[in-house]
């Protein structure tokens, strides 16, 4: 490859994180490559949408919340910015999300959650059954309590994936080869581009890592930055509601019975996306019993789904990392950077690790929104022979 020939940037992955990547680091004017044999058909591909920072919060994830209200914030200019560029609308839906308890169990459980909300200032409405029903009168009779969070939104993943394709591909200064990275290029201890199958190579000056869970087994990638990411999947349903019910759900709701949880998130086309299990498992098998523990518990919540099509069972499999939270940032070896290991929430980060990791690709500084998602909270930073591992 000629020297003319060489790219700002390559990213490795197509899905949802390393197409925004992509697409805004043209936008910064950078040269960029995005490698993927098959891009938005992974964990991206198969997601529901849920834009829900406040509903999904967890106990020990306050940096991980700055991160996701952040996201949240950014999804109505990201959208807009995706609109204009591809003519395309990607789906966003600002219909909030009714979580909902079915037992006493249960509503101590939510309970329990709205107390934490509070405590962080979170906007969250505590309601009685009967006010639950009064919002979405199709809710199950037995519904016990619930939250109100009128900012948990939506967006159609599938179609948010199709515009972020469309704006990369159009736009100068992008590159999309529909080829897996054989192997991390390293020269002169640092990342230099990638290789490809048939043994050739691309440069860039800086490699982007955002390959979901298949970002730990990068072959050439040196152990001190090998990201720890497992492999996580979830089984998922799609139904259809028919005409007359096309209304019937009118924002996405959270189910609690029995202690198990469940999502439905009604698209404005009438689909209605069911899920998730939370499998550690690497396989896409979609299995009998993963169906039936969807539909059972969206059953409880929700009784009308009995009557409804099966449009599509599917599965994916989600990066997790040891804490649940992405890696995002430099590593110890010069020229690589990790946008990975988003978990459950690839969807919701995807317009803000797109801004921060190109931030550091342009400026060469982390934004300190990042600086908690660093590699280096899980293997300590040290002095590393990069002699040894390039």
């Amino acid at each position: 490859m000629s020297p003319s020939d060489q790219r700002d940037v390559i990213v490795i992955g197509g899905g949802v994180i390393g197409l925004a990547i992509g697409w805004q680091a043209v936008r910064r004017g950078l040269l960029v490559t995005v490698l993927d044999p098959a891009p938005g058909t992974g964990a991206s591909h198969v997601a529901a949408g849920m834009l829900a920072p406040v509903t999904e919060v967890g106990y020990a994830e306050r940096a991980l919340l700055r991160l996701t209200m952040a996201a949240a914030q950014r999804y109505p200019s990201f959208v807009a910015e995706l609109a204009e560029a591809t003519g395309m609308d990607p789906g966003y839906r600002t219909c909030g999300t009714l979580a909902v308890a079915m037992d006493a169990g249960d509503v101590a459980a939510l309970d329990e959650l709205f107390g934490f909300q509070q405590e962080l200032g979170l906007p969250v409405e505590r309601l009685a059954g009967r006010d639950c029903r009064e919002l979405e009168p199709m809710l199950a009779p037995g519904v016990a309590g619930g939250l109100l969070v009128p900012g948990d939104h939506q967006i159609d993943n599938r179609r948010l994936v199709a515009a972020l394709l469309a704006a990369l591909t159009a736009s100068p200064g992008a590159r999309l080869v529909r080829q897996p990275a054989a192997g991390l290029l390293v020269d002169g201890n640092r990342a230099a581009g990638v290789v490809l199958p048939d043994g050739s190579e691309l440069r860039a000056g800086t490699v982007v890592l955002a390959a979901g869970h298949a970002s730990a087994g990068l072959p050439g990638l040196p152990e001190p930055v090998r990201p720890p990411i497992r492999p996580v999947k979830g089984q998922i349903l799609r139904l259809r509601l028919p005409g007359i019910y096309r209304q019937a759900l009118s924002r996405t709701l959270r189910g609690l019975s029995r202690g198990n949880s469940v999502y439905l998130v009604p698209r404005a086309d009438g689909e209605l996306v069911v899920g998730a299990t939370v499998e550690e498992l690497a396989d896409h098998e979609v299995t009998a019993g993963g169906v039936y523990q969807l539909l059972r518990a969206a059953h409880e919540v929700f009784p009308l789904v009995a009557e409804l099509e099966l449009v599509e069972s599917i599965a994916g499999v989600r990066p997790g990392t040891p804490d649940n939270a992405p890696l995002l940032g430099p590593t110890e070896l010069p020229g690589l950077v990790l946008a990975t290991g988003h978990y459950r929430n690839g969807i919701l980060l995807a317009p803000i690790t797109a801004d921060l990791v190109t931030d550091l690709l342009a400026t060469g500084t982390l934004p300190d929104l990042a600086k908690p998602f660093q590699l280096d909270r899980f293997v300590p930073k040290r002095v590393v022979e990069l002699s040894r591992i390039g």
